[in-house]
């Protein structure tokens, strides 16, 4: 037989109608495509194309959900970075904090020493500094107020503030002021004694002017467990304050002297910050906290006045200019994690173990 008269299945073959069948007329279809080769082959070959249709369907379906989410996932990631970006460059160029004037109104030039006084915290000895620096040289600024709200902290810091902020009084120049808000203890009233005043609010608490170390002894723990404590040293007393190792009583007596003598530095610039108006009472260098009313008759502090309060006495209108350099948010951030990650696996974050802090 010649090609051209061959019989094409494709071209030669009946016409099959692609229309939805419902259950029953698709059982007949099958019967009657029993019959015939050619068309059952036809069936088949269009039910695998309807199958492979609806395959590549679902994939494209998939593929364009996966590319949503993770177009969602990079836009969320870029919002944080310009939301970050937007608060620092707020934060260091536009934020003029409580300022109605601007800067070039007279104002009393606010800062804030809040929370622990550490190197590695908000309080740092660095960053009190560097915002007491520019509160004084701002030439609108008419004092300098440090705004204290802190239990104390590191004997280091709260000594470098104070020796900082004595510096800057005996030029005279402006007045230097500390407003202790909710708590100024311990090391905060350290460097709160180096002002030229101290004000208070009457239950604001105010004092604590001691030492402490705590510890713990856990030696006789780790012997009923079973443990063995493995710790080398070169040099007898290296490892005096270690929780699981026994303290001596020549190494209590020496420690103790290491508390005496910081407590005397303690006692010594408060009284030459404080002057004659501390009352002769042997209880102030105890250690204990009183309230800004009882402070004021012991002579620890000049007066009971709010910040704003302050600013209208002083200016006639609550007139306030944040100096304290601004935290970048990833840094904060950054500082928290650090923190947190560093009490999940025991680690003390602070420099030294002696503080001048509420317990």
């Amino acid at each position: 037989m010649s090609d051209d008269k061959r019989e094409d299945a494709w071209t030669q073959g009946p016409e099959i109608e692609r229309t939805s069948r419902g259950p029953g007329q698709a059982d007949e279809l099958d019967e009657e495509a029993a019959s015939d080769p050619e068309r059952l082959r036809e069936l088949r070959r269009l039910r695998e194309q309807r199958m492979l249709d609806r395959w590549i369907d679902g994939v494209l379906v998939e593929q364009r959900r996966s590319r949503r989410w993770k177009l969602f996932f990079r836009l969320v990631v870029v919002l944080l970075i310009a939301s970050s970006l937007a608060m620092t460059a707020y934060a260091l160029f536009f934020a003029e904090r409580g300022m109605p004037g601007g800067v070039g109104a007279p104002h009393l030039g606010v800062v804030e020493v809040e929370g622990v006084i550490d190197a590695n915290g908000e309080a740092s000895a660095e960053r009190i500094i560097e915002g007491l620096r520019a509160a004084w040289q701002a030439p609108s600024s008419r004092a300098v107020v440090l705004h204290i709200n802190s239990p104390g902290g590191s004997p280091v810091q709260s000594q470098r503030v104070y020796d900082e902020v004595r510096r800057l009084a005996e030029k005279g120049d402006k007045p230097i002021i500390a407003v202790i808000e909710d708590i100024g203890a311990s090391g905060a009233y350290y460097i709160a004694a180096a002002a030229d005043d101290i004000y208070a609010a009457p239950a604001s608490l105010v004092g604590s002017i001691g030492v402490i170390y705590s510890g713990f002894g856990m030696q006789d723990a780790i012997d009923k467990l079973g443990v063995e404590r493995r710790v080398f040293t070169a040099g007898d007393n290296k490892a005096f304050l270690d929780p699981f190792s026994p303290i001596r009583d020549e190494q209590r007596e020496f420690w103790q002297q290491v508390l005496d003598t910081t407590h005397r530095q303690f006692i010594e610039d408060v009284k030459a910050g404080r002057g004659e108006r501390l009352a002769d009472d042997p209880k102030l260098f105890s250690g204990l906290i009183w309230t800004g009313e009882q402070a004021l008759e012991l002579g620890l502090i000049d007066g009971l006045e709010s910040l704003d309060a302050l600013s209208r006495q002083r200016l006639g209108e609550v007139r306030l200019h944040d100096y304290t350099p601004a935290l970048d948010p990833l840094s904060r951030l950054s500082r928290q994690l650090g923190r947190v990650a560093a009490e999940w696996v025991g680690v003390s974050g602070n420099a030294s173990p002696v503080r001048y802090q509420v317990p």
